[in-house]
C-alpha cells in the first residue's frame, strides 16, 4: 500500500500527475484507460505528462472510469483549473432532510436488531435502539461525540473484551479499512488505521479471511450473560449519490446468525 500524501498536497500537483497516480493505483495501463474512456492512448499520455490540458468533461470522464470518489473528483477539477461540481452539504442542512429521514427509517425498520449509520471516517451519524446491545459497558469517553464505530469496537475499553472472536473480527475490520484507504488514500483514514493497529489483541489475527466450520460470512461473536450471540452484517450505501456527504454515508446492519440469537433479540 502506498503511503498517503500530506493533507493538501493533492491540490498542488498538476492534474496529469494526479490522473496518472489514480491510474496506477487502479493497476491500469494507459491503453486500458484510454479504451475505457474512448480516447486515444496518445492523448491520455499528453494529459498525464502535461503536454495537453484536459477539458472539464475529460477530467470527469477519466475520474468516472477510474472510480475516483466524489471528494477526490473535486480535487482533480481544481488541479485542472476548474470549479468543483460536487457539493458537500452539511448533514444537518435542510437540503439533506430527506436523506436523514431515509436513514432513520432504515435503522428503525431493522429493530430489534442493531444498525448504525457512519460517515467516511466511521463516525456514528445515527443508530437504532438495538445498538445498545453492542455499546453496553463501553467506556463513556468512547461514546462521546463524535464517536467512532471502529474505535469503540476495537478499543480495549470498548466492545473488544466482549468479542469472543476478537482476532478474526479485528482482522476483518482492519482489512475493510485498509481497502477503503487503498481506494481513497485519505490521510485521516491512514491515521485511524495506524491507531487501530496499535490496540492490543490477545488472539491470533488471520492474514486471510477463511471460513470456520459452518461459516458463510465473517461472524461477530459477542459474549453475553445469556450466552454467546452471533451476528453477520451487511453494508448499504446511496447508489445514486451526487453529494459528497451522501456518497460517504453507509449503513451497517447486524443480523442474527442463528435462531438462538434471533429469539433472544426478539424476546
Amino acid at each position: 500500500m502506498s503511503s498517503a500524501p500530506p493533507l493538501g498536497t493533492e491540490l498542488r500537483r498538476p492534474v496529469g500527475q494526479l490522473l496518472r497516480a489514480w491510474r496506477e493505483r487502479r493497476r491500469l495501463s494507459q491503453l486500458d484507460l484510454a479504451i475505457a474512456a474512448d480516447i486515444s492512448a496518445r492523448h491520455l499520455s499528453f494529459v498525464e505528462t502535461g503536454r495537453a490540458r484536459p477539458s472539464r468533461e475529460m477530467v470527469l470522464r477519466l475520474a468516472e472510469r477510474l472510480d475516483v470518489p466524489l471528494r477526490e473528483r473535486n480535487d482533480l477539477l481544481l488541479a485542472a483549473g476548474y470549479a468543483p461540481v460536487y457539493a458537500r452539504t452539511a448533514l444537518n442542512s435542510p437540503r439533506l432532510a430527506p436523506i436523514r429521514a431515509a436513514v432513520r427509517r432504515v435503522l428503525a425498520a431493522h429493530e430489534p436488531f442493531p444498525a448504525v449509520a457512519v460517515d467516511r471516517l466511521w463516525r456514528l451519524v445515527e443508530t437504532n435502539a438495538g445498538i445498545a446491545l453492542l455499546t453496553g459497558g463501553v467506556a463513556p469517553h468512547l461514546l462521546a461525540a463524535p464517536a467512532n464505530a471502529l474505535r469503540l469496537t476495537l478499543h480495549p475499553e470498548g466492545l473488544a473484551p466482549r468479542i469472543a472472536n476478537l482476532g478474526e473480527w479485528r482482522a476483518h475490520l482492519l482489512g475493510r479499512l485498509r481497502r477503503q484507504l487503498d481506494l481513497t488514500e485519505d490521510p485521516e483514514l491512514a491515521e485511524l488505521y495506524e491507531e487501530l493497529r496499535a490496540y492490543p489483541c490477545d488472539q491470533p489475527e488471520p492474514e486471510a479471511e477463511l471460513p470456520g466450520p459452518g461459516d458463510v460470512a465473517v461472524p461477530l461473536r459477542l459474549r453475553h450473560p445469556e450466552g454467546e450471540l452471533t451476528f453477520v452484517s451487511t453494508v448499504s450505501t446511496f447508489g445514486t449519490a451526487l453529494d459528497i456527504t451522501v456518497a460517504e454515508l453507509s449503513i451497517e446492519s447486524f443480523f442474527p446468525a442463528d435462531d438462538r440469537t434471533a429469539a433472544f433479540l426478539r424476546g
